[in-house]
């Protein structure tokens, strides 16, 4: 299931000249609650929010069932010529349905662990949390609690470098401070 949040190129009538573009996003909520119909997709939507605020363009908002092979696969699918960010909602703590680590395992080409550190430092409770972070391609993928407050926290712990290593990741010219 996908559905685009917002279509177009980021360099859209509303940028200015000599403004770099948007970043883009896509966020994945990672839920067979959502899947079934029985939960609304709150994280998903707070994500969603808090990239806009953060500057980003969310060109894709999906959901996935849980487990190894679908996260893998709609990371996969969401990965392919895309360069930004993919950050993915659910299935990073100890239930047994929880393989979103273990599925973008399957999916990245190198791992991030200082993104995936940070994020789980920023509460006692992200001590609980398996998430993983890595790139694959021109993308940067970061996994995420599937709580609305853990998810935005987790992003928010981050966010701050992201368009730094997504320069990087594409080879733009980037300033050292």
């Amino acid at each position: 299931m996908s559905a685009t949040a917002a279509g177009g190129d980021a360099t859209g009538p509303e940028a200015q000249p000599g403004t770099p573009p948007a970043r883009e996003a896509k966020v994945i909520t990672v839920s067979d609650g959502v899947i079934a119909g029985t939960r609304e997709d709150r994280s998903g939507a707070a994500l969603e929010e808090a990239l806009s605020a953060a500057g980003f363009a969310v060109v894709e908002r999906s959901v996935t069932a849980d487990g190894v092979a679908a996260v893998a696969g709609e990371l996969a699918r969401a990965c392919a010529g895309f360069a930004g960010l993919v950050v993915t909602t659910g299935g990073t703590g100890f239930a047994p349905r929880d393989h979103t680590p273990e599925g973008t395992a399957e999916v990245i080409d190198r791992p991030a662990p200082g993104l995936a550190e940070a994020m789980r430092l920023v509460s006692p409770l992200g001590r609980l949390s398996r998430g993983t972070a890595g790139i694959k391609g021109h993308t940067i993928i970061l996994n995420t609690p599937g709580s609305p407050k853990g998810a935005v926290e987790c992003l928010g712990a981050v966010i701050d470098v992201i368009p730094h290593a997504l320069d990087l990741l594409l080879g733009a010219p980037t300033h050292h401070p």
